[in-house]
Parts: C-alpha cells; sequence; structure tokens
C-alpha cells in the first residue's frame, strides 16, 4: 500500500461513520495531512450538515499548515451551492495546494466540475486512488445518479427445496418461519442502511409487516407497497401512522411498465436505495424488468416439499455470486446453518 492508498483508506473509514445518517448525500470523509502527519480529519456526519471537508478543516488547530498540506477525499468535493456552501471553494481560500480524490461524483451539479474549479485554482489534483474501493461504499449514490433509479436489493429466505412459504389463503394462517434470530438481525441493519423497503399487495394482506427497525439500531426506511386493485384494508400496520408510507395506486398497461414508473418516481424524490423484501411475484417482476443491483438469498436448512416457489434468477443474465456466508440455525444446538448468499449485477 502506498501513501495515498493509506490515507485513502484512512478516508473509507471516516466516510462509513456515516452510514445511515447523511442518504441521500454519499459518505465521505477527508484527511489533510502535512509532513506525513494527519493534521486534521473529518467525515460527513449528517444530512444537511457540513461536508466532509469542512469538518477535516476545522479540525486543523494551526491554518498555517494548510498551506503546504494535501487533502484526501473520498469524493470528489462539490462546487455547489445546496444545504451548504461549495467545498472546492473552502479548499481554494484556505489555499491548500495539493488535493487526492479517490472518484467523481456523479450528482449532475457536481461530476467533474469540483475538479475543474480545483485545478482552474492551480491546485493540484490527483484523482482515481481507491476508485473502486470508495464507489462500492457509496454504491446506493452513485448508482442512482447513474441509471436515475435506487439501488435495488432483492432479498428473501427461502428453504433448502426453494420454497417461500406454504400456501396460505388468508392472513389467519401463519407464516414459515425461516430465518433466525441472527439472520432477522442482519435484515433489520440492513432496513436500517436503505432509505426505503417495497412489498407487494399480498405480501401485505397475508403478512400484515411493519417493515420497520426493530431488532437494530437506526432510522426506519420509507415503507412502500402497491395496491392497484384496492385490496388491502385500512387496518395494517402499514398505515399505523407509525412511520411514512407510499403506496402506488395508478394503473399501468403492464407490471414491468408500471415498476418502471415508480422508480422513476421514487429518484424524483431523492431515494437512492430500495430493499425490496417480498413476495415471489414482485421479485420476479423486478428480475424481468432487469431492475435489481443485487440479490440477497437466505436458505434455511429445512424442506417445505411443496408451498410458494422462490423466484428463479440463475438464468437471468448478469447475475454473479458475490459472496456467501453460513450463519447459525434456529437453535445453537442444531447441526446445519442457514447459508447466506449475495448476487450482483455483472
Amino acid at each position: 500500500m502506498d501513501v495515498s492508498e493509506k490515507y485513502m483508506s484512512r478516508c473509507l473509514k471516516l466516510a462509513k461513520n456515516g452510514q445511515g445518517h447523511v442518504a441521500p448525500n454519499p459518505m465521505v470523509g477527508a484527511v489533510i495531512v502535512q509532513d506525513d502527519r494527519i493534521i486534521g480529519e473529518g467525515y460527513h456526519r449528517c444530512y444537511g450538515e457540513a461536508h466532509a471537508e469542512v469538518n477535516a478543516v476545522t479540525s486543523v488547530s494551526n491554518e498555517v499548515l494548510l498551506r503546504d498540506s494535501t487533502m484526501y477525499v473520498s469524493l470528489e468535493p462539490c462546487s455547489h451551492y445546496g444545504k451548504t456552501p461549495p467545498c472546492a471553494e473552502l479548499i481554494i481560500r484556505k489555499g491548500i495546494p495539493r488535493v487526492v480524490v479517490a472518484g467523481p461524483d456523479p450528482f449532475p451539479e457536481v461530476a467533474g466540475s469540483g475538479v475543474g474549479m480545483l485545478r482552474d485554482a492551480g491546485i493540484e489534483v490527483v484523482t482515481g486512488v481507491m476508485e473502486q474501493e470508495a464507489f462500492e461504499l457509496n454504491r446506493f449514490f452513485m448508482t442512482a445518479h447513474k441509471k436515475h433509479r435506487p439501488y435495488v436489493i432483492l432479498k428473501w429466505a427461502q428453504s433448502e427445496d426453494g420454497f417461500l412459504d406454504r400456501r396460505r389463503e388468508n392472513c389467519s394462517e401463519m407464516p414459515v418461519l425461516l430465518s433466525s434470530p441472527v439472520t432477522r438481525l442482519m435484515v433489520h441493519k440492513l432496513r436500517s442502511e436503505v432509505q426505503a423497503i417495497m412489498v407487494g399487495t399480498n405480501t401485505v394482506i397475508l403478512d400484515n409487516p411493519s417493515l420497520t427497525v426493530r431488532y437494530w439500531a437506526g432510522r426506519s426506511p420509507l415503507r412502500i407497497t402497491m395496491d392497484r386493485n384496492q385490496r388491502i384494508p385500512d387496518h395494517v400496520h402499514l398505515f399505523d401512522g407509525q412511520h411514512p408510507t407510499l403506496v402506488y395506486r395508478e394503473p399501468a398497461d403492464n407490471s414491468i411498465h408500471f415498476l418502471r414508473s415508480i422508480m422513476t418516481d421514487l429518484y424524483k424524490r431523492n431515494i437512492n436505495s430500495l430493499l425490496v423484501e417480498g413476495g415471489a411475484q414482485l421479485h420476479r417482476s423486478f428480475l424481468e424488468a432487469d431492475i435489481w443491483d443485487e440479490i440477497i438469498v437466505e436458505t434455511a436448512p429445512v424442506k417445505l416439499g411443496e408451498g410458494v416457489a422462490a423466484a428463479c434468477f440463475h438464468c437471468v443474465p448478469g447475475v454473479r455470486l458475490s459472496g456467501m456466508k453460513s450463519v447459525p440455525s434456529f437453535s445453537l444446538h442444531h447441526s446445519k446453518s442457514s447459508l447466506i448468499e449475495i448476487y450482483t449485477h455483472h
């Protein structure tokens, strides 16, 4: 690891501290170095508050040192007035002579203009240091502004033989419990990291989910469902008024067109990430429309024999297994574990 990667790695670690607090903004960290010594650092702590570069500059005890320093930042400094002034202007005003940037900001009002502003002011700018790692950290933000839709995660739990549940006729029949206490924690952690969560009409009617964060510390996401035929009753948890809920009722020619219109609307609402928890038909619709970025499948060590089949995605173009791990199952004394597999859109 060279010197630039050493300090950029620190930027990325700092940036991650903002997870769950800065959306729809990206997570950003900044480190200021003088004579191979960190003299200031900061990260974007909360949406609407000071950016990483501002917090890093503020942390420097002797501003004279800034004129002989290098600022490392995990995303291109902004160049426009939003909720805060442009960070590029701050860097110029403080006389920092050199800036190392991980990668460009795809947000239309920045998109290269931040780096351009710095270079026009005579500042040396180095780009592309740990760019892939920085992209992965902010994959929600990056994907949203490149594809003009949220980053979509399809998530479900299934049995070893590929079923989500037994077939049920009404909400009085309890669903099969496939998630373990450990994987339930993982799901609620994921809920706290995304801006929105979505389920289909049948899932709302049969399961009456709350779709909130309860087994992890963090904010509950915006709850979303569809009700094109006015089938959802008024007494479900989604309408309890405890957290915001968005219901799409407008009819469309087909489900794919309907999904695409929803994605466009969510992007306009500054929703950068969407977790789709079910059911199977909704997952299939996202796959058929090719609107997905990540698939998380939890396979429990049980067999159902029959029931509601999970969406088949292995034949979908572009699916690539990117990771898997075993986690404790229903009992500490059980000989088997649940398997978590993560697939990405190649």
